[in-house]
């Protein structure tokens, strides 16, 4: 075996693999003449001083340069070979780390989603990891955790989620209005009922037997007020007319018993009440007293009863497509993403609720008109129009009225036999016994301690203050409404999270702006498409029931009634209840005019009187007997009796 001559001494090396690893040997042969090579370098300096031939150093010379440049292209093969293992290991590595950050419930992973989802549906459809968001409808298709029908189900429960939201919302308004109907319903009910017992015991305790045999007269006056409140078509100019009116007529024959009066005449006198004015100023102070406060009670209760219907037709809601398509956009895309757990952005929220909510934003301009008047009336109701003290009064009115009645009877008989003639006689009657006479006492008024109460005058005011503290957050409720669903952190980011939010596409800050409020300005509500050129047919049904409503309270306010606005005048009643009545008598008044009946004849007015209707005839005839046996029935007032007997046996009075 021949050694190779330009290796050095000592390496090992032959003339063939020498040869060999120059022509380019494969690489098996290669590496092992390398490492030859490199081992028999280490003593190369001195090895190859001694082992040097002098016969051809340059040869010699030759093979170390080819030596040299055979052991670079092996060290380049090698840093090569190395370089292509690191970055496979590298590569192993991170598919590793990638792999266990999935597994740990990173973004390709729906296990949050499915455990959100799985609370109220069934998982047979959810996904465990990302899948593509080809097939999604309503949310941004790109990978995702929904499937088609989680992405259907949803849907429908963001709808439901939105109703919820709203009648949660207005719940407040709508258990306000039922409830204080309900307590000022019964309220105003009792007081009329409580009113009436105590007149009638009062009255009864003073005068017995003769009260009860006339009271069908109070009782239908109470009955009509009672219809009245109730909603009944009865006006109250014409029920207190009819009251005054037939008490007229029976103290009118109480103070003439020698005389007898046919039905005809009786009716002269109550049509010429107004000039006569029998009862003073009383039945206008009391027709002012109780058609105010009773006008104002049932005009409240009805604006109550409204109010609740309208906040009930308001609030059940037809939620379209758009919508929905917002709704769910904004409150389970992030589930679908597989961010379950992040909420849509505030504004964004905003503008999904003022969208869906643009009808009953229009709604805020007539219902603050509604909410201030019927404050307004609710203010008067505690104050001047006061039903408690109303009702109270009754009694007190009526009995002031009979005293001044009695106190002027010479003259309004002087009056009344002026102008309606002469009645007949009575045949010769005796004189009441003592005993008869001083048995019962003169009709008087009452002390405040006599006058009936109900104990229960807080009873108002507490009511009408309870009733102002929940009316006064009420204006502006409608426009208020996508801000109160929105502030609800289980509905939207807080205002201040505005870059760790859902902005309906991705997480990240919603950039467009806030619309305005109603229908008109949803032109320009970036979630949703709203066709502001045609408005609802119910919100514009609702606007009229708050201006019909608005309308009734604000007649109520000044003290009429809206429904009988024409009949229900202050000025007119039938027995002097009007100002401008009770000041002067008309021109054809015998006292004060050129007209002067034939005496002892009877003048009647064949034309019916306009009070005369079919109600108010049927309240005469329940309220006065017409028979004559009924007229000389015991009397109301049977001192009154007396004191006209007195009267027309006295010469000095020449009756």
């Amino acid at each position: 075996m021949a050694y190779s001559k330009n290796a050095p001494a000592g390496s090992g090396v032959t003339e063939d693999e020498e040869t060999t690893a120059a022509s380019g040997p494969d690489e098996t042969v290669r590496v092992g003449v390398m490492e030859r090579l490199i081992r028999g370098t280490g003593a190369f300096p001195g090895r190859c001083s001694r082992a040097r031939s002098s016969r051809d150093k340059e040869r010699r010379g030759s093979a170390e340069t080819q030596q040299v440049r055979v052991a670079s292209s092996l060290i380049t093969d090698l840093v090569s070979t190395f370089t292509d293992w690191v970055f496979v290991k590298m590569m192993k590595v991170l598919v590793c780390v990638m792999a266990l950050w999935g597994a740990a419930g990173g973004a390709r992973s729906c296990g949050e989603s499915r455990r959100v989802y799985g609370e109220k549906h069934e998982l047979d459809t959810a996904p465990h990891t990302h899948i593509s968001g080809e097939h999604l409808r309503l949310c941004p298709r790109d990978y995702t955790c929904c499937s088609s029908l989680m992405e259907d189900t949803l849907a429908r429960q963001s709808e439901a989620d939105f109703l919820s939201a709203v009648q949660d919302t207005s719940q407040f308004l709508l258990t306000t209005f039922t409830q204080r109907h309900r307590k000022f319903d019964e309220f105003f009910r009792e007081l009329m009922d409580v009113a009436e017992k105590s007149m009638n015991q009062m009255f009864t305790q003073t005068y017995g037997h003769l009260y009860t045999q006339n009271a069908p007269i109070f009782q239908q006056l109470f009955s009509d007020l009672r219809r009245y409140y109730t909603g009944g078509r009865v006006s109250l100019a014409e029920v207190l007319s009819d009251f005054w009116a037939g008490l007229v007529e029976r103290v009118f024959a109480l103070v003439n018993p020698q005389y007898q009066f046919s039905e005809d005449y009786l009716e002269c006198v109550s049509k010429h009440a107004e000039q006569l004015r029998p009862f003073g100023d009383v039945p206008h102070k009391l027709h002012i007293q109780v058609s105010r406060a009773l006008t104002a009670a049932r005009t409240l209760v009805q604006s109550l009863a409204a109010g609740r219907d309208i906040v009930n037709k308001a609030t059940k809601l037809t939620v379209g497509s758009e919508c929905v398509r917002a709704l769910m956009r904004q409150w389970f895309c992030p589930l679908c993403r597989g961010l379950p757990s992040l909420k849509p952005c505030h504004s964004l929220c905003l503008n999904v609720m003022k969208g869906c909510l643009a009808n009953q934003a229009d709604l805020d301009s007539e219902w603050n008109n509604f909410i201030d008047v019927l404050m307004a009336v609710v203010e008067k109701l505690g104050g001047p129009f006061h039903f408690e003290l109303a009702t109270d009064s009754i009694a007190v009115k009526v009995s002031e009225g009979i005293m001044y009645m009695q106190e002027n009877s010479i003259t309004i008989s002087a009056k009344v036999f002026q102008g309606c003639g002469i009645p007949r006689p009575t045949p010769a009657r005796n004189k009441r016994s003592s005993r008869e006479r001083d048995g019962k006492r003169a009709f008087r008024t009452y002390s405040a301690e006599e006058k009936p109460t109900t104990a229960s005058g807080t009873n108002l005011d507490r009511l009408v203050e309870e009733l102002q503290e929940r009316l006064r957050p009420m204006r502006g409720f409608w426009v208020a409404l996508p801000h109160t669903i929105c502030n609800d952190e289980r509905k939207a980011a807080d205002v201040t999270n505005e870059d760790r939010c859902w902005n309906g596409q991705t997480p990240g800050r919603y950039l467009p702006s806030v619309t305005a409020d109603g229908l008109v300005n949803q032109i320009n509500n970036p979630e949703m498409e709203v066709d502001i050129a045609r408005p609802d047919v119910k919100t514009r049904q609702l606007i009229m029931e708050l201006r019909v409503a608005v309308n009734r309270l604000k007649h109520a306010q000044n003290g009429r009634d809206a429904d009988l606005i024409d009949s229900d005048v202050e000025a007119g009643s039938g027995s002097g209840v009007g100002v401008e009545a009770g000041e002067r008598f008309s021109d054809d008044w015998p006292a004060y005019g050129s007209f002067s009946p034939p005496r002892n004849t009877l003048p009647v007015d064949k034309s019916p009187r306009p009070r005369d209707t079919p109600i108010n005839k049927r309240n005469r005839l329940n309220g006065r007997a017409r028979s004559g046996a009924g007229r000389l029935s015991p009397p109301l007032l049977p001192f009154l009796l007396l004191l006209t007997v007195c009267f027309s046996l006295s010469p000095s009075h020449g009756l």
